[in-house]
């Protein structure tokens, strides 16, 4: 069964990597855990901040996979070793993605009483100003191209 898509227009050509990237934004959108904020620090700095009591940096693992930021986690089993009364602090694998824009760079990574923060920094590309080179000559000139026209007969 094909999908039909919001980019299925013949008129809109090249726009199946958009439609992948909103598929993958609806398909994150959904999950809940671990919680996160994501914070504008400075001009172009941002933080996203992960809650993720109980896991240590060896249970932990951020990595750029295409465009995507992708933070996973899954905790050692030491269940035979404890004996839990109550067990409400959960400790299930997770996955969480983040979409990334071009020109986000991932700066650093650093855990901290249980918040995993990462560090974004947006470059901003330099405004490129391109002078043109004004010709002299006829209005009749196509650029680029000469047309010889034969007499008739």
């Amino acid at each position: 069964m094909s999908r039909l898509g919001a980019f299925n227009s013949p008129l809109l050509l090249g726009f199946e990597h958009f439609e992948r990237m909103l598929d993958q934004a609806a398909k994150v959108s959904g999950e809940g855990y671990p919680p996160y904020n994501i914070e504008q620090v400075g001009d172009n700095l941002l933080r996203i901040t992960l809650a993720v009591a109980g896991f240590t940096d060896d249970d932990l693992s951020v990595t750029v996979e295409e465009n995507q930021l992708v933070i996973r986690g899954r905790q050692q089993d030491d269940g035979a070793e404890r004996i839990y009364l109550h067990r409400g602090i959960a400790a299930r694998q997770f996955q969480r993605s983040f979409v990334l824009a071009e020109g986000i760079e991932i700066v650093r990574a650093h855990l901290d009483n249980g918040l995993l923060h990462i560090d974004l920094e947006r470059h901003v590309p330099e405004p490129e100003v391109k002078t043109i080179a004004i010709e002299k000559g006829g209005m009749n000139k196509k650029p680029g191209r000469t047309i010889d026209v034969a007499p008739e007969e």
